[in-house]
């Protein structure tokens, strides 16, 4: 009867290789949903990009080293870009205020500024609720 230790070593062999196979389709799948959040994201409808990101940002951070030392130098080196994706990876997300501050910059980088709806919306409903108040 073979020793316990020869079986003890290929079981930690088999799980090393089914954890690095594990970790490598996690990988693939984060990779491919990000894939898709940034085509979405370029498209007309542009609101279903943001969630494929973001979920496959969260999958490929939490399984790869390298990808999480690379967000925190770009977090780093631009921390304007890179903050609202922290805020929707968050435990509970503040996706309301994100959507809002996407839309105003997506309109002040498209629209020049005497079109801009987004914030004379905002100034008509910041009066009307200063009003209510008072």
């Amino acid at each position: 009867m073979p020793s316990l230790r020869v079986y003890r070593a290929s079981d930690e062999f088999a799980r090393e290789l089914l954890g690095r196979i594990g970790r490598g389709l996690l990988l693939t799948l984060g990779g491919l949903l990000m894939l898709v959040g940034l085509v979405a994201e370029l498209l007309p409808s542009h609101m279903l990009g943001m969630p494929f990101l973001v979920i496959g940002l969260m999958i490929v951070l939490r399984n790869s080293i390298k990808a999480r030392r690379r967000f925190v130098r770009m977090q780093h080196s631009h921390p304007n870009f890179v903050f609202p994706l922290r805020r929707l990876m968050r435990r509970e997300p503040e996706v309301v205020p994100v959507a809002w501050q996407q839309l105003l910059r997506m309109e002040r980088v498209i629209l020049p500024k005497r079109a801009r709806f987004a914030i004379n919306l905002r100034r008509r409903l910041k009066g009307r609720s200063r009003l209510q108040t008072a």
